[in-house]
């Protein structure tokens, strides 16, 4: 990517008072460079080592409790994807989000639910199921164990779950 395209991806995700680019030029470097936004609902959620299985992408870290109120998440025209565990706890930190996010009039092209291993809480499910209309899309990524033995997720063998998972949340970079 050349000097200037990164210029130009670097100024799309500062907030609008503090942009000054051609709304063409930097659509269409946001439109060819492919890239998604990941941000995660709470701590914990998996993401960036989602962000770095979907490279490239640009790692948001997670919205906090205090961000909530006036989230400064702004991707330009680049899909935001909204990571969160499948527990109860990280189904409410999504729900809370995809409010605030909605308030602010950011989409949230997808939201990916990373599972912890074990089964879902009913409660979880019913949230997930309250937010799937308000999501772009909901996508499963399945527990990987040996995630959990090193430091570079990228040098992992993905079973064909994740892999088919990922190959579906990269698709929402050519469909927005």
């Amino acid at each position: 990517m050349s000097r200037r395209s990164n210029r130009h991806l670097e100024r799309a995700l500062l907030a609008p008072e503090h942009r000054s680019v051609n709304r063409r030029e930097q659509a269409a470097a946001i439109q060819s460079s492919g890239e998604l936004v990941v941000v995660g609902a709470h701590g914990g959620a998996g993401t960036s080592t989602l962000a770095a299985l979907l490279a490239p992408s640009w790692d948001l870290g997670s919205i906090t409790v205090l961000d909530l109120r006036h989230p400064q998440v702004l991707p330009a025209t680049r899909p935001l994807v909204l990571v969160c565990r499948n527990t109860a706890a990280g189904t409410r930190a999504a729900t809370l989000a995809v409010t605030a996010l909605g308030d602010r009039g950011q989409p949230v092209a997808a939201l990916v639910i990373v599972s912890d291993g074990w089964p879902e809480p009913k409660g979880a499910a019913a949230r997930l199921t309250m937010l799937h209309g308000r999501v772009g899309a909901m996508v499963r990524i399945p527990f990987i164990a040996s995630l959990r033995a090193v430091d570079d997720p990228t040098s992992v063998r993905l079973p064909t779950r994740a892999q088919t998972a990922l190959a579906t949340v990269r698709g929402l970079t050519t469909t927005r």
